[in-house]
């Protein structure tokens, strides 16, 4: 019988990732699933990677200045409780120091820390107090302190200069800004008031901040709340030139002379602030009244906006209101919990949950403002899931994820409608759902906790990937807390001492060029790293606490909420110990093991890159090692029968795939028949193999050896044969144990813009 060809392609605004269907009715460019991959102008592409900020941990780390070592012997103590002024600052197993390139990791409670140099330190969770000694290589030294808590906001600091912003990066307890002379962030210590630099806050609630005026027009200050009702919020400004933060805690209403008794209220804290019409406004808020008597009463008021005067918002009398024309409020008519706020154009749209409304401006200084409700149905659960665009603001609500374009609000995730249910709703995990727009990439990101989120991994596991340009969708598996927007001052030049010819960086990408507004993320452990869509790889972004072997290859570690499950695949770098251990560097093993109630700790058996023979290993541990997840692309096609609507089964015998030229890419080509989930692949022995299938399975990117133009040309047809006949003939392309493990495979993009299948009919369909 002859054979017909089916060309399927390009992968436009009708491919993406839809599950709203089964598998046969999906459109022959969509996906069933579409995992660690996206659509891309035209293609499948491998999802985005990420990188550190400079080309160490330190430089990427949340990190505190605690001092300098002594000028000969270079020996240091401090106490950093003491030092940091903050008595409640966590001291737990997990935290590190720094001098120079000496790393000081945090293994024990107390006692001896692993170190990567000939100094030793001690530590006391207990005291915080760290002792180095034997340090005389590294004399008037900086020493860095690293918290290790949990990143939980980045916001932009508009300084006055018109050239780019900087970034204020946040965790549970401290504020940050990137010093490009230290190379790496420096905590934001000035204050002018004593413990106004000082945080306190859970691990789910996240840093809110917008820059406004100051005391004077030319001024730019931050202003800033994590919605804690124990903190007041905090105003960022320069004083003399000097970052400066003070607690930000304006009088709302004052107390009237004689009379009964009367409240004085204070505004304590608030879930959004922004600034609107010259004025700066707050929603959500929660009001310290005291009275006469003295009674003091803190009273939430979630449903509740308030707004300053004209001008100043810093003013003594700026949120009076008993003063005419000065500050005041008002609640909305569902008195319903506002949940968060973002600019459509010069339209301020307020989200609650289940509704959404406008703030509209009327010109009238006794009530400048008014709520005009948009939608009584859909709204937004998350606080921080609202991505704002010149046209609409998309959000994630309680049904679906919605775009509110000032006049309506729609769904807009009809391609995967169950996914919002996912949402881990315990925990903190509506409030952990975190978004960010992505110029470079055209794409909208949302990190979340899925249905695996436990208490004790509470942190997302997931990435949303949103094309806006062809609404089309993906998932990313990634363990990030919070996004941002950071602008290095410098780029990566010819003469750069922070990167080298070895280093994994794309020369030409534009998010490695000076002042370039890149997407930035924080995880659980302190770490920062830019999202660039040019990097093959995930950044190391875990820090390996301790190591041990046992029966020779058998290793556990420890990584504090490391937030993987078994079966995920890492990186090793960065291992220093005695013995052979260092022979884990540069391999990718796998999750074996992991206690379901132990967040930091699980095992794995060291394997060579075959995945059978094993790395006999022994030696102690010295610190310095990192973990970088190693993501799998999951990719499932539409279930395909080019002749059911003649009502005949199909035979596929050939496909051929367009695909980008890599350098070592390979990725496995699975099969499944007539809607039955059994691999084909691995129902044929693989990866060991018993003769009943011929070839590999293996889709090779490179160029092949014996096609001498294959090695110039920038894009490649190449083929795999396979036996498939049955009512319906699905793809998955995915990584197995043996790719998975493979280093060429781990670096090389991958990227799909067609494929053909070379089909005929058989019987018919029943």
């Amino acid at each position: 019988m002859p054979m017909d060809r089916f060309y399927i392609g390009p992968y436009d605004k009708n491919s993406g990732l839809v599950n709203a269907v089964k598998p046969f009715y999906l459109n022959d460019k969509a996906f069933q699933f579409l995992n660690n991959a996206y659509q891309w102008r035209d293609s499948v592409r491998k999802r985005f990677g990420s990188r550190w900020l400079g080309n160490t941990q330190q430089s990427t780390r949340l990190r505190v200045l605690v001092g300098t070592t002594a000028a000969v012997s270079g020996n240091f103590t401090v106490n950093v409780r003491t030092f940091t002024g903050d008595a409640a600052l966590p001291l737990n197993i997990g935290q590190m120091f720094s001098v120079g390139t000496t790393l000081f990791t945090v293994f024990q409670a107390a006692g001896s820390t692993k170190t990567t140099g000939t100094a030793t330190a001690t530590y006391d969770t207990a005291t915080g107090v760290i002792v180095i000694t034997g340090n005389n290589t590294n004399p008037l030294t900086s020493v860095y302190f690293y918290p290790a808590l949990p990143v939980m906001g980045f916001v932009d600091y508009e300084n006055g200069g018109d050239e780019f912003d900087l970034t204020i990066a946040f965790d549970t307890h401290f504020s940050y800004l990137y010093n490009n002379g230290t190379i790496g962030w420096e905590r934001i210590a000035a204050e002018v008031t004593p413990g106004a630099a000082i945080w306190a806050g859970s691990n789910s609630q996240f840093f809110w901040g917008y820059s406004s005026n100051g005391i004077n027009a030319f001024d730019y200050d931050v202003y800033v709340t994590n919605y804690n009702q124990a903190e007041k919020m905090r105003v960022l400004s320069e004083v003399a030139t000097v970052p400066t933060w003070d607690f930000f805690y304006p009088q709302i209403q004052d107390v009237a002379t004689g009379g009964t008794p009367t409240l004085t209220i204070y505004l304590q804290s608030a879930r959004m602030i922004i600034p609107f019409k010259n004025r700066l406004l707050v929603f959500g808020t929660f009001e310290l009244e005291t009275t006469t008597a003295p009674v003091t009463t803190l009273r939430s008021y979630p449903f509740r906006m308030r707004w300053s005067q004209e001008g100043s918002p810093l003013a003594a009398d700026a949120w009076r209101q008993d003063i005419p024309g000065k500050g005041s409020g008002l609640d909305n008519e569902l008195n319903e919990a506002f949940t968060s706020v973002k600019f459509v154009k010069d339209r301020l749209i307020v989200f609650c949950e289940t509704a959404t409304f406008e703030v509209a401006y009327q010109d009238n200084q006794l009530r400048p403002f008014q709520l005009r409700q948009i939608n009584n149905e859909y709204g937004a659960e998350s606080t921080f899931s609202v991505v704002g665009f010149d046209r609409y603001a998309l959000a994630i609500g309680d049904v679906g994820v919605m775009a509110c374009t000032g006049a309506n609000v729609e769904r807009i995730d009809n391609s995967i409608p169950d996914e919002v249910f996912k949402i881990h709703q315990i925990n903190g995990g509506i409030e952990r759902v975190f978004g960010i727009r992505d110029y470079f990439t055209e794409m909208a990101y949302w990190t979340f906790p899925d249905e695996t989120a436990t208490s004790v991994f509470p942190y997302p596991k997931k990435v949303l990937v949103y094309n806006y340009a062809t609404n089309t969708w993906a998932f990313n598996d990634d363990s990030f807390t919070a996004f941002g927007y950071f602008q290095p001052t410098t780029g990566v030049t010819w003469d750069s001492t922070e990167v080298t010819w070895d280093d994994d960086v794309s020369w030409d990408s534009g998010s490695n060029k000076a002042l370039f507004r890149n997407v930035i993320a924080g995880n659980q452990e302190g770490w920062t790293m830019l999202i660039d869509r040019d990097d093959t790889t995930n950044a190391p972004a875990l820090q390996i606490t301790n190591l041990t072997v046992s029966a020779f290859s058998n290793v556990t570690i420890t990584a504090i909420d490391y937030n993987m499950k078994v079966g995920d695949y890492f990186y090793l770098s960065g291992i220093t110990g005695t013995g052979n251990l260092t022979d884990l560097n540069g391999t990718i093993q796998a999750i074996r093991t992991q206690d379901p109630s132990d967040a930091n700790t699980f095992t794995f058996i060291a394997f060579q890159p075959d995945g059978i023979t094993p790395i006999l290993l022994a030696g102690t541990y010295s610190g310095g090692g990192t973990l970088t997840r190693v993501s799998n692309i999951q990719i499932a096609t539409k279930a395909f029968n080019f002749y059911a609507t003649k009502g005949y089964n199909a035979s596929v015998n050939q496909v051929n795939f367009l695909v980008d030229a890599t350098t070592g890419g390979k990725i496995l080509v699975d099969w499944f028949i007539s809607n039955s989930d059994n691999s084909m692949v691995k129902d044929s022995g693989r990866p060991f193999g018993n003769g009943s299938l011929l070839g590999t399975s293996v889709l090779q990117t490179s160029p092949y050896v014996r096609e001498n133009f294959e090695a110039t040309q920038a894009q490649l047809w190449h083929q795999l044969y396979i036996n498939a006949q049955g009512n319906y003939i699905q793809l998955g392309l995915y990584f197995d144990d043996i790719l998975s493990r493979d280093e060429a495979v781990r670096i090389a993009d991958f990227r799909l813009y067609a494929m053909i299948f070379v089909a005929s009919r058989t019987g018919s369909l029943r």
